[in-house]
């Protein structure tokens, strides 16, 4: 016999190869969110395969939230424009059960370097050129959510705190139009902590107030890393809400 030990071929179903293809184009920006994509016939006749395999393909790519199907109109690239897809990573939520809508105010937008937990959370290297915000957010006209947020430089390149303050829609709608850069899922890490001297002062709260910190990487496609946000929640009248399957 043979010492040779002959390698295992690796094998993708093809809707899965498909399902690569359409994501590709996702991510060359050939498909921007919001727009059409072809119908499951052009995309057959594209790919030269059955409808059925690109069925199943954009299935899988709908229940990932990269498509919206909408009956009678086609698929579309998923947006955070739309109403449903604003809040689709906050998991806070007013107690009184009342319909969620966040007011924004942008302290500051300041380029700086990457410390090496920023850099390593942002896959960049120590040192490189980040955007560091600070906003707070408030619900019916009190503020209850102090954040940092950190941005990789080159990828926002000549984002100041003007071009936010001219915006008024959801931020991840805005790096949508301006940037090209669609969040497509997001990791989070919770934990209690105490209001400190500036968080007691932007959350009009006594120091040592009790507060929730939401840490959250968010990630475009391609499974890259573009955004982390560092949030601390006053929960007094909110709670943090998930549903697991």
């Amino acid at each position: 016999m043979s010492d040779l030990t002959l390698p295992i071929a690796s094998f993708s179903p093809l809707y899965e190869q498909i399902k690569a293809m359409i994501l590709a184009s996702l991510q060359a920006s050939e498909w921007l969110p919001g727009d059409a994509i072809p119908s499951e016939m052009e995309l057959a006749a594209r790919y030269a395969v059955s409808q059925g395999t690109v069925r199943k393909a954009i299935d899988e790519l709908a229940a990932q939230n990269l498509l919206v199907r909408r009956q009678g109109k086609g698929t579309f690239v998923a947006t955070h424009q739309e109403d449903d897809w604003q809040y689709r990573f906050l998991r806070l939520a007013p107690d009184s059960g009342e319909k969620f809508h966040l007011t924004n105010q942008f302290l500051s937008c300041e380029k700086t370097k990457a410390s090496a937990y920023v850099a390593n959370l942002l896959k960049l290297k120590a040192g490189d050129p980040i955007i560091h915000i600070d906003r707070v957010q408030s619900f019916a006209g009190k503020p209850i959510v102090f954040e940092e947020i950190f941005l990789p430089g080159v990828r926002f390149k000549g984002l100041d705190l003007e071009a936010l303050h001219a915006w008024h829609g959801p931020v991840y709608a805005f790096y949508e139009g301006h940037y090209a850069t669609h969040m497509v899922r997001a990791e989070e890490k919770i934990k209690a902590v105490a209001a400190d001297e500036v968080l007691s002062k932007h959350l009009h709260l006594k120091e040592g107030a009790p507060l929730l910190s939401v840490e959250r990487v968010a990630f475009t496609y391609g499974n890259k890393p573009v955004e982390i946000r560092h949030a601390r929640y006053d929960t007094l009248e909110q709670h943090y809400e998930n549903k697991l399957n």
